[in-house]
């Protein structure tokens, strides 16, 4: 019985390291730039980025990431360009209108730094992916007291390794669009609280 009493503290103190950071939408942004006419560099933004952080507080490479990008909300601050891009020959976003990213492994860098890989679906194709992370340390809002991180990431894609292949050559060499696409991640995760523990029944008398 004490076998079984300590081995159930063993696995309560375990959870207790555990917490779960949910992305604040309002304060996380999803970023890329990519070569246009091989001059130039087109700098846009995708949709709500959505997901969580499970952070292990005791071994970091023990957390997980999941995120979700709302691909609809592409902005390159030109509209023409934007349904381009939404259209079949890019994204095609009214049969995949969101990419996900799913961790698999984590590994500790310097300081805050973190080497995430993990699984990107875009466009109806799952690749691995590295992602330069950090996670920052905790604070509090000071407007609604809530506990408050920081995640950035940051990594370079081949658009045509997710079947994005559409291009134009130029007259004098090269293509219309860049193929290595620059991708950040900004955003502040909220911790959320722990579910309340289930009163127990009162006693029969």
């Amino acid at each position: 019985m004490n076998k079984l009493i300590f081995s159930a503290a063993l696995t309560l103190s375990s959870l207790s390291l555990a917490s779960t950071w949910e992305i604040d939408t309002g304060h996380a942004a999803a970023n890329f730039s990519i070569k246009h006419l091989t001059i130039s560099t087109v700098n846009g933004t995708l949709g709500d980025v959505t997901g969580k952080v499970e952070v292990d507080d005791k071994d970091v490479t023990k957390s997980k990431i999941e995120a979700s990008i709302d691909v609809k909300g592409i902005n390159t601050k030109q509209s023409k360009r934007d349904d381009h891009l939404r259209s079949p020959d890019f994204f095609d976003v009214e049969k995949f209108p969101a990419m996900t990213f799913k961790s698999t492994k984590i590994e500790k860098g310097e300081g805050s730094k973190l080497k995430v890989t993990g699984d990107l679906t875009m466009h109806g194709v799952t690749k691995p992916v590295v992602l330069d992370g950090e996670l920052t340390a905790e604070v509090a809002n000071p407007f609604s007291a809530a506990k408050t991180r920081g995640f950035s990431a940051t990594t370079t894609l081949n658009r045509k390794d997710f079947g994005l292949g559409w291009n134009k050559a130029l007259e004098a060499g090269g293509l219309l669009v860049g193929e290595e696409v620059k991708v950040s991640i900004e955003a502040e995760v909220v911790k959320k609280d722990a579910a309340p523990a289930a009163k127990a029944a009162p006693a029969k008398k």
